[in-house]
């Protein structure tokens, strides 16, 4: 029995692990449409039997194994460019991985406890993952990295869930045909029938993918409005970004890519996250070189560098991730600066307890914490040459991408387009820049808006609405793509899930709650 659940659980961190894209002898192996499935039904089967304690341990051990191989990345980061220890490589994946494998130890004992009351059906197991999905999102300031519902992302018909119910909508229909697919295989070895439960949660599925393709395969609206949209991709390894013998070249090749993007008509440039690696705010003649390039092209920009304000000292200067707004004119429009930072890597929480000599692995930008912005803010741009028109965009930064919540807003508060801009040369030659890609994608689908991704090292991209991927980079090569992006105009305010934000997860959080009162009261089912 002991060596069965192991198989199970064992199952359960592989499947989860290669859910996510992952570099594979040069290749992308990208398995979620299918393993996906096979992650959640592994670990209800191989918790099966277990008291809630019991399961909780194992559910821990399980995901941390699983989710400390897909944040191998971090190594990378904190070694490679971070120039840590190599110790501290091997053990910060392993502490994120325990962040994350804390939640599964709480469906771990949730699901025992409902097991035991009788009431562990694949229905009540999908709210409790997807409340426990939606937590992660914030607990702490929050990690959803690797959150199954990005496992689908090449799912179209389940992407179709995504303007209404966010990224945790895949989550619940994965886990609830999972588990219903592992329970209804487990009967029939033994020799009986699926039961009413399992045809219930499979019926519900099958009927989330007709719809999905009913509505995906819908013929589009009126032809909404377009601008011709430049990422450019420079390609400036980590090692060398920040360094100053580096400075000159990296601005001839983000002018020399402009130039390039103008010669094939584009309106709007987007630069990656701190494309410029200096502070615009602190040299006119760096911030009249750029504007210049703007004039020339006839384009307008957005530039990624460091912004300079007030620091958490007021008598100190701060040190922002800015994305800097320029029109075709050469002046600056605005600047928006990054208000999600990374812990650990771009400011260390709770500094004080933790020790002052602690340092954040983003020293680029600062060799202090980086400062957060304000918060989600949209900026109009004029594009067109002929007869300029306004746009409204909304500019993540990196990060901020990872959290549903936090870019709906962007949306909300009236964008038309997202311009998404990104240094992916920490990851190196890892999955992570391709799971990086699907966790944006699901930000377009959620938000119904086209996203032009610009990115360092790659992957860049363009994004439609509904989260497809249309043009694509590869990694660690320069270049540029160019594409006609249709604007969305949000009168009503978007998507659905725009418009409400988790309602689909705090619906969930209800269910829990109330599967929970009405186990409770039916007491402990005599095994």
């Amino acid at each position: 029995m002991e060596r069965r659940r192991l198989a199970l659980l064992s199952g359960y961190a592989f499947a989860t692990f290669l859910a996510f894209p992952q570099p594979v002898a040069g290749r992308v192996v990208d398995l979620g449409i299918v393993l996906a499935w096979a992650s959640p039904g592994l670990l209800v089967l191989g918790l099966d039997g277990l008291a809630p304690g019991r399961a909780a341990r194992a559910g821990f051990a399980a995901a941390l194994a699983a989710h400390a191989a897909i944040l191998h990345w971090i190594y990378v980061v904190t070694v490679v460019y971070g120039h840590a220890p190599a110790a501290v490589g091997v053990v910060a994946p392993i502490l994120l991985a325990a962040y994350v494998a804390a939640f599964t130890a709480g469906f771990g004992a949730g699901c025992a406890w409902l097991a035991a009351r009788g009431a562990a059906s694949p229905f009540a197991l999908a709210l409790l993952w997807t409340a426990l999905d939606h937590l992660r999102s914030f607990a702490l300031s929050g990690m959803p990295w690797a959150t199954l519902g990005y496992a689908q992302h090449a799912n179209a018909a389940l992407l179709e869930l995504a303007p209404y119910t966010g990224v945790y909508g895949l989550s619940f229909a994965t886990v609830l045909g999972g588990v219903a697919l592992a329970r209804g295989a487990r009967n029939a070895l033994a020799g009986g029938r699926p039961g009413a439960g399992v045809w219930a949660a499979l019926a519900a599925v099958a009927a989330l993918h007709l719809a999905g393709i009913a509505t995906a395969t819908r013929p589009p609206g009126p032809g909404a409005p377009t601008v011709r949209v430049a990422v450019l991709q420079g390609n400036i390894d980590q090692a060398f970004k920040w360094s100053p013998d580096w400075a000159e070249r990296t601005l001839g090749i983000y002018e020399e890519l402009s130039l390039r993007a103008a010669s094939q008509g584009a309106e709007l440039i987007v630069w990656p996250e701190t494309a410029v690696p200096a502070a615009i705010d602190a040299d006119p003649a760096l911030q009249e070189r750029i504007a210049r390039l703007a004039r020339e092209t006839g384009a307008s920009l957005v530039v990624g560098a460091i912004g300079l304000g007030p620091g958490a000292d007021s008598r100190r200067v701060g040190f922002y991730d800015s994305a800097f707004l320029l029109g075709a004119d050469g002046e600056l429009v605005a600047r928006y600066d990054k208000s999600h930072l990374v812990p650990f890597g771009e400011y260390v929480p709770l500094r004080d307890l933790l020790g002052l000599g602690l340092r954040a692995v983003a020293r680029g930008i600062a060799s202090d914490n980086v400062m957060p912005g304000p918060g989600p803010q949209v900026f109009q741009l004029a594009v067109g040459a002929e007869g300029p028109r306004r746009i409204t965009v909304g500019v993540p930064i990196c990060y901020e991408l990872v959290f549903p919540d936090l870019v709906r807003r962007f949306v909300r508060d009236g964008a038309e387009i997202l311009l998404a801009i990104t240094n992916d040369a920490w990851y190196g030659r890892t999955g992570a820049p391709y799971q990086f890609l699907a966790i944006t994608a699901l930000r377009s689908a959620e938000t119904r808006v086209w996203t032009a991704r610009a990115a360092n090292t790659g992957v860049s991209a363009i994004i439609d609405e509904r989260g497809r991927v249309r043009a694509r980079t590869r990694i660690f090569e320069r270049g540029l793509l160019v594409h006609d992006v249709p604007l969305r105009p949000p009168p009503l305010g978007g998507s659905f899930y725009t418009r409400h934000g988790d309602v689909f997860a705090w619906a969930c959080w209800l269910g829990v709650a109330g599967l929970a009162w009405r186990a409770r009261s039916r007491g402990v089912t005599p095994g």
